[in-house]
């Protein structure tokens, strides 16, 4: 079967939008669309084709890729834009978006319902928007096994490489495990930097001593140097991690995971005293006052 040809990328914020340029830059035939103009029109200096409607975007396109905050965003593209209606007969949707298990649940029935045609694709993104720009994210894909080989050159050209976890939801459900993960180790870094300031120790002593520790993986260190240098704008913004924690809250036995239940109160005071839109490293700061 033939490989994707031409793409189109849904979703332009601060994942989307690296991932469509490096789409780009692979050479795929690319045409973009978002609700704020300005991200499609700096693409489109870059060779992109331009859209005007998530419809227009997705007629001739062999791949779609959606790429946007929740589930309710992802329904409102695909239905009440008329994306889903407008793909071509045996186009691939790989819908790359975190929004949880239940909500790629209820979008599976949609394509079921309305285009059995369309073969859907759970794949969200592991990494944020550092590793996005330089193609080091990880695609935790499921979905049927017959479409691999044509979405292949889409996944490589934006990660470095895929994980294929089984049936259509299994890549949803990876991802909110790779996520409770991604936001304990925010923590620990933010009360790990907190209890040294609590101790009297100089920041700068604190972050020699972690950077450069077996314990510390490279996006951790990349999170620290962020921190020494006061940097908090949004990679991975708070708000964000909040919805990460709170979808996989929402499919498991909350008083089985007291910690993250825990955690998930702390952040939402956090984004209640308006810090939502900052990168997860602002705890750090938060946390010391």
């Amino acid at each position: 079967m033939a490989q994707a040809q031409r793409v189109a990328v849904l979703g332009l914020g601060g994942m989307g939008q690296p991932m469509a340029a490096n789409i780009l830059r692979a050479g795929l035939s690319t045409v973009v669309w978002n609700r704020r103009q300005g991200p499609a029109r700096q693409l489109g200096e870059q060779g992109a084709e331009v859209a005007d409607s998530p419809a227009d975007a997705v007629r001739r396109a062999d791949a779609v890729i959606t790429m946007v905050t929740n589930g309710d965003a992802v329904r409102s593209i695909a239905i009440d834009q008329g994306m889903l209606a407008a793909m071509a007969d045996g186009a691939i949707w790989a819908q790359m978006s975190t929004i949880g298990a239940a909500d790629t649940e209820r979008i599976a029935g949609l394509v079921r319902e309305e285009r059995p045609d369309v073969v859907l694709l759970d794949a969200p993104v592991a990494g944020s928007r550092g590793p996005a720009e330089h193609r080091q994210l990880v695609v935790l894909a499921s979905g049927p096994e017959q479409v691999r080989e044509r979405i292949a050159p889409v996944f490589d050209a934006l990660a470095q490489r895929t994980v294929w976890a089984g049936p259509l939801g299994a890549g949803s459900r990876l991802k909110l495990v790779n996520n409770m993960l991604l936001v304990f180790l925010a923590e620990g870094i933010a009360e790990a930097m907190a209890l040294g300031h609590s101790l009297g120790l100089d920041r700068t002593a604190v972050l020699g001593a972690l950077q450069d520790s077996p314990l510390v993986s490279h996006w951790a260190a990349e999170k620290l140097e962020r921190i020494g240098r006061d940097e908090y704008s949004p990679q991975y913004p708070l708000s964000l991690g909040l919805k990460d924690v709170n979808l996989a809250l929402y499919e498991v036995d909350i008083d089985r995971f007291p910690v993250a239940t825990s955690l998930a109160g702390q952040w939402q005071r956090a984004v209640e005293h308006g810090l939502g839109d900052e990168d997860v490293t602002v705890l750090a700061r938060a946390l010391q006052h």
